[in-house]
């Protein structure tokens, strides 16, 4: 009985602590990346999903969230979805940094880009 009384009061602890929201906001990992792809040259010869790590500039807009990238090896299309800009402001002469992968089917290479941020 006494077991059973410890148990139930054990799970009831741990629901409430389970239970409880979060006023902290999630985050991630902030630290090196193992990111090998870091020129536009490289990436378009990359394998479909491959992780990138690109500094730049946007140099126009292409339209449907697409745009042109340009950095010191090259040029190449990337997508960026509307929620991914974050509040970042770019002009071609603003340098950015933009984290995502390799997009590529039988005739195109582009980049989905899933952050993008002000070079330092």
């Amino acid at each position: 009985m006494r077991k059973a009384i410890l148990i139930s009061a054990l799970l009831f602890a741990s629901s409430n602590v389970l239970a409880a929201p979060s006023s902290e906001k999630s985050g991630g990992f902030i630290g090196p990346s193992n990111v090998s792809v870091k020129t536009v040259t490289v990436a378009l010869e990359a394998k479909d999903d491959t992780q990138v790590l690109l500094t730049g500039y946007i140099v126009a807009g292409l339209g449907d969230e697409e745009y042109k990238f340009k950095d010191n090896t090259g040029e190449i299309i990337i997508e960026i979805d509307d929620q991914d800009w974050n509040g970042v402001e770019a002009t071609p002469e603003t340098k950015v940094v933009i984290q995502g992968e390799v997009d590529s089917g039988w005739s195109y290479t582009v980049i989905d880009v899933d952050t993008i941020k002000l070079a330092k």
